[in-house]
């Protein structure tokens, strides 16, 4: 769940640090999530239904979201619960769901996946093995990173430029073992689950299981966003029951479930070409960074970053750090790409309204 950016505008002779809640609605972000959260708690409690019947899973918090459960710790504590069955591994990230590893000097990028690593060891006493860039984000240039902070397994997205008319059915090689999404299949449970006029409807864990079935391949990865699957769950479907019983449906077609980590050990990983020529994100580069607004937003971002590195040392960094931290968070690139022109419009200028606000008290030395 991100930190959306409240409507801004600058106050001139404003002075001051910036805070959180100067560019961020937190007390909306608070009721949301505490309404949010009730919903997960019965999820999560299904879910260990799930891996008493054999089912593993591996869980992407943000790092947004898993500061967020601090306001709930009975949520924070079904989490912790759910590492200990065995049956979940929790995956590294971006601490701020940002497009860092895109970053000339990817320096903020290594900082953010080292301050998610602590915060995954504090809150849930966990330290990842594999590693999911901000909405399955992939660039070959973080690969090394990645490797010298020890990550044994990468998950992104399966796009079309990546897979080259090829199935995401293999662990594929690369400086970290890549498994890719079936975006497919995804997002038959993601998105059309609960669509009655979707000819897959309904969906049954036969039906899924035979389809999974019918594919040559050493492993399948799917993906699904928690709150689509909240969102199925709240409508009554049958989300719950699919859930439920498709860990014993596998295993019936002799088909095991198995966390990322345990898959890229137990399969050799093939080449795959396209893996050092090219850039994928969940729903297209071009919904990320495909217009002027959001590339310029990403380079506004990067000359803060460097004039903010310059006040490293002072009392005020760390705060200035956190606030710049959330500036950064991909739903602020993705929603100013919307299918209303005019809207994405409005977006852009809020933001870089924001923006200059902040690099003002930057320039200014954080006083």
């Amino acid at each position: 769940m991100p930190y959306n950016p409240k409507w801004y505008w600058p106050v001139e002779g404003f002075v001051g640090i910036p805070e959180m809640d100067r560019y961020f609605d937190r007390n909306s972000i608070f009721s949301k999530f505490l309404k949010a959260s009730r919903q997960m708690l019965r999820l999560n409690d299904l879910i260990l239904e799930s891996i008493e019947r054999g089912g593993k899973y591996s869980f992407d918090l943000s790092g947004p979201f898993l500061e967020q459960c601090r306001w709930d710790p009975e949520l924070l504590e079904s989490f912790y619960e759910l590492g200990e069955t065995g049956g979940v591994e929790f995956t590294g990230s971006c601490n701020y769901h940002s497009l860092s590893s895109l970053y000339p000097d990817l320096s903020w990028f290594n900082e953010e996946v080292i301050m998610y690593k602590e915060t995954l060891r504090e809150l849930l006493d966990i330290t990842p093995e594999t590693f999911v860039n901000t909405e399955l984000l992939y660039t070959e240039r973080a690969e090394r990173i990645l490797t010298d902070l020890g990550f044994k397994c990468l998950i992104a997205e399966g796009s079309r430029n990546l897979m080259n008319g090829y199935d995401p059915v293999h662990v594929f090689e690369n400086h970290v073992p890549t498994l890719l999404r079936h975006i497919n299949l995804s997002e038959d449970l993601e998105l059309r689950f609960s669509k009655k006029d979707w000819q897959g409807y309904p969906l049954i864990p036969e039906k899924f299981v035979d389809w999974i079935n019918s594919m040559d391949g050493d492993v399948l990865t799917l993906y699904i966003n928690y709150q689509n699957i909240c969102f199925h769950y709240r409508n009554k479907s049958m989300i719950a029951d699919f859930i439920r019983l498709l860990p014993e449906t596998l295993k019936s077609r002799g088909i095991e479930m198995l966390t990322p980590a345990e898959a890229v050990k137990r399969f050799k990983p093939l080449k795959l070409p396209t893996l050092a020529t090219e850039q994928t994100i969940r729903y297209g580069m071009h919904n990320a960074l495909g217009n002027h607004a959001q590339q310029l937003y990403l380079r506004e971002l990067v000359r803060v970053g460097e004039e903010l590195s310059e006040l490293k040392g002072k009392k005020d960094y760390n705060k200035l750090r956190d606030v710049y931290g959330y500036l950064q968070q991909s739903e602020i690139f993705f929603s100013m790409n919307p299918g209303n022109i005019r809207e994405g419009y409005e977006r852009a200028v809020n933001y870089f309204s924001i923006l200059s606000d902040f690099r003002r008290a930057v320039l200014e030395g954080g006083t």
